[in-house]
């Protein structure tokens, strides 16, 4: 069964746990939105609260996937861009699908469902998204239409001695 999308849900208790689990269990399984093993929702609360802020400030909007049985099941966030001659992209933050969803073709969902929220947005002409090397997600962000723009070596400390590459890509809405 295919997940349901919603963006700019309302935010309940609810809705924040369900973040805040799914996040933990996305780390914890190894998934690179952050934060690295063992994590708990505790430690990961100040940085949804961070997004949060972003949302009622109008900066950021959060497009949210429930499963069948109505548990958050894929989160992702398009940030606007600031910047007055930045204003024609925007980011795509923690996109996420939860490991027991894995494999079932719901992150292509995810970003298809994200790729239709932007579209929806006046003058918005393109995706600008950040991920972690070494585990395969540029091949998987490739094959949903996105394109590897740049590239620095190092710039993810995992672990003393475990540095992973900033992987930069873009998907063009034109």
């Amino acid at each position: 069964m295919a997940l349901t999308f919603t963006c700019d849900p309302a935010v309940t208790p609810d809705l924040r746990d369900g973040i805040l689990g799914l996040w933990a269990d996305v780390s914890n399984a190894g998934g690179a939105v952050g934060f690295v093993p063992p994590v708990t929702p505790e430690a990961i609360r100040p940085e949804l609260v961070k997004h949060f802020a972003a949302m009622a400030e109008g900066r950021t909007r959060l497009l949210v996937g429930h499963d069948e049985d109505g548990k958050v099941a894929a989160t992702a966030f398009l940030t606007l861009n600031t910047h007055r001659l930045m204003t024609h992209w925007l980011w795509l933050y923690t996109v996420m699908v939860h490991p027991r969803h894995q494999g079932k073709g719901y992150g292509r969902d995810l970003l298809a469902a994200a790729e239709d929220a932007a579209r929806g947005l006046d003058g918005i002409e393109a995706i600008r998204l950040t991920c972690r090397g070494g585990l395969g997600l540029e091949r998987f962000y490739g094959s949903c239409g996105y394109k590897e723009v740049g590239r620095i070596p190092g710039a993810i400390r995992v672990a003393p001695g475990d540095d992973r590459d900033d992987v930069i890509m873009l998907l063009p809405l034109g």
